[in-house]
């Protein structure tokens, strides 16, 4: 099964990682997306300075899953969509939070919170594979199976979270 998307747009670059291919979106000098593509997708990159500095960066990450990400990004959603993104940056690399002690602490419902993550324009930035369900990973990227939960794996193996 594919990723959570397919390759429908521009992008500014296609960045290889060991778990997935990212589709790099830039707009007004900032990040505005990492949209997760097919494994088959070919890896490319512009000149872009703010395309070499994700592309480093994402690579510090991937030697050290600590690594805090220093990346001009532009967010753009509902205000409470706004408010669940800045509260997956504040969870620990390594730990993780279920759907409904996050939805508790934003005094929201889990299937809100579920929507939002999956709605995430920058995966991996803005750690929404950090929250999982009380009966296992949950859901990624608006999927519950297939590839996209293999790279959410990935990603908190990476993280030493599970």
């Amino acid at each position: 099964m594919a990723p959570a998307m397919t390759p429908s747009a521009d992008y500014s670059a296609c960045l290889a990682l060991p778990c997935a291919v990212l589709g790099v979106r830039i707009a007004a000098r900032s990040l505005t997306g990492l949209e997760l593509l097919p494994a088959d997708t070919p890896s490319w990159a512009s000149d872009d300075v703010l395309v070499a500095a994700v592309a480093e960066q994402l690579q510090a990450y991937l030697a050290d899953p600590a690594h805090r990400f220093d990346l001009p990004i532009r967010l753009q959603g509902t205000p409470f969509r706004q408010r669940v993104w800045q509260a997956l940056m504040q969870i620990p690399v390594g730990e993780t939070r279920s759907y409904g002690e996050l939805a508790r602490h934003l005094g929201s419902s889990a299937r809100a919170v579920g929507q939002a993550l999956g709605d995430n324009p920058l995966p991996i930035i803005v750690p929404c594979h950090r929250v999982v369900s009380s009966a296992g990973l949950g859901g990624f990227n608006h999927h519950a199976a297939g590839a996209a939960i293999e790279i959410k794996r990935w990603l908190l193996r990476h993280e030493h979270a599970i």
